[in-house]
């Protein structure tokens, strides 16, 4: 099971205000301890949503706006991918994770990644061959 573990925005990182040395260090630590564990695919963090845009679909219309935006507990301030056997595991990795915020109150959110599997008769067999066909070619790019 694949899992998107979203870390949520707050004033600061909204700010632009960097994670301090301290918690890059512990970060690093744990990100260490995931990928020796083989739980990690990938993780990054993201600039605030200043930096961002936001794109609404209204049948054939696209209406964009510019960050930055308002609902801070509704934003992502990074994330991994994860490969758990269970949401319990991914439950008990994140439970070890250093404070994202230390001094503060932070929340991080666990959410299952579909597999194939999961759209059953939907993903029909030429879908499911395209699909795997770009899973192959981004694989590729990394």
């Amino acid at each position: 099971m694949r899992f998107m573990v979203l870390v949520k925005a707050t004033k600061d990182s909204e700010a632009g205000v960097m994670p301090s040395q301290e918690l890059l260090t512990a970060m690093m630590k744990y990100n260490e301890e995931l990928v020796k564990a083989g739980v990690m695919l990938a993780g990054e963090g993201l600039h605030p949503s200043s930096k961002g845009a936001r794109i609404k679909f209204a049948g054939d219309k696209r209406i964009v706006t510019d960050g930055p935006f308002s609902e801070t507990k509704e934003l992502v301030a990074g994330y991994w991918l994860w490969q758990c056997k269970s949401k319990q595991e991914a439950i008990e990795w994140l439970k070890r994770c250093p404070n994202p915020v230390p001094g503060q109150e932070g929340e991080i959110e666990i959410r299952q990644v579909f597999s194939p599997e999961d759209f059953g008769e939907a993903l029909t067999p030429e879908l499911r061959e395209k699909e795997e066909r770009l899973r192959a070619q981004t694989a590729a790019k990394k």
